[in-house]
């Protein structure tokens, strides 16, 4: 695994795709930035961090056959990965918000966008990108639900033993996703799902308010919630949040 170290730079996504048009970038480089201008989140949102506070760095997976239906099950393994590296610091009170954020007593710790390039019918390579709060403490008013280790635990993380530990757990289930272990990776997901089973209030994309409960995930990555009667609908991104 090489792991490139760089100081400001837009985003570690961005860098990592600007290394592979200039030569070949081996399988599992791992890019780290201390201070990212324009950290990507899902969609068009952006992730905000305190400049040599936290860990935000992208690696690149490569894939000699994974299904384009199966790319979900690459942000699901990465959600897995963290989370079980994060339960040995904060064993308590921690989840996965579908589709890959992190939360720690219902605020976010971490979120990860994972940006796959596609060959044909399969997934060439994916750039997944973690952006994780460890030392920060204070956080802007927008970022009312944000925490931190350091926020947590009251105490100063080392970044970079952390890192390590999430770069070998990340390439571990990894290969669950190369065995195409789908059903184990899936379970595995959903038991570490925030409020999953849990009546909970949500919106759809017309803003409509309704009253479901989470039941599961599709092997698409969609989220298949129960509704009020009984039937079962599945949400894709930007198609469901909760209120």
């Amino acid at each position: 695994m090489k792991i490139v170290k760089v100081g400001a730079i837009d985003s570690t996504n961005s860098y990592l795709r600007e290394l592979m048009k200039q030569s070949y970038v081996k399988d599992a480089t791992v890019v780290v930035a201390e201070k990212q201008h324009k950290g990507k989140g899902q969609g068009d949102n952006q992730w905000s961090s305190e400049e040599g506070k936290n860990l935000t760095f992208s690696v690149l997976i490569r894939f000699d056959e994974l299904k384009v239906v199966h790319q979900f099950m690459l942000n699901y393994s990465i959600s897995i990965a963290i989370y079980n590296v994060l339960r040995y610091y904060i064993p308590e009170k921690l989840s996965v918000k579908w589709p890959n954020d992190i939360l720690s007593a219902g605020k976010k710790i971490c979120g990860v966008l994972s940006e796959c390039v596609l060959k044909s019918s399969n997934v060439n390579y994916a750039i997944v990108g973690i952006g994780l709060n460890v030392n920060q403490e204070n956080f802007s008013d927008d970022l009312s639900n944000a925490t931190s280790l350091k926020r947590i635990l009251n105490r100063t993380i080392d970044r970079d033993e952390l890192l390590e530990k999430l770069l070998l757990e990340i390439q571990y289930q990894i290969i669950g996703v190369r065995k195409h272990e789908f059903k184990k990776i899936k379970s595995q997901y959903e038991s570490i799902l925030y409020r999953n089973g849990v009546p909970s209030m949500f919106k759809n994309a017309d803003d409509q308010e309704f009253l479901g409960r989470i039941i599961g995930t599709s092997l698409m990555g969609n989220l298949i919630v129960e509704l009020e009667d009984e039937s079962l609908k599945e949400f894709g991104l930007k198609e469901i949040k909760f209120i």
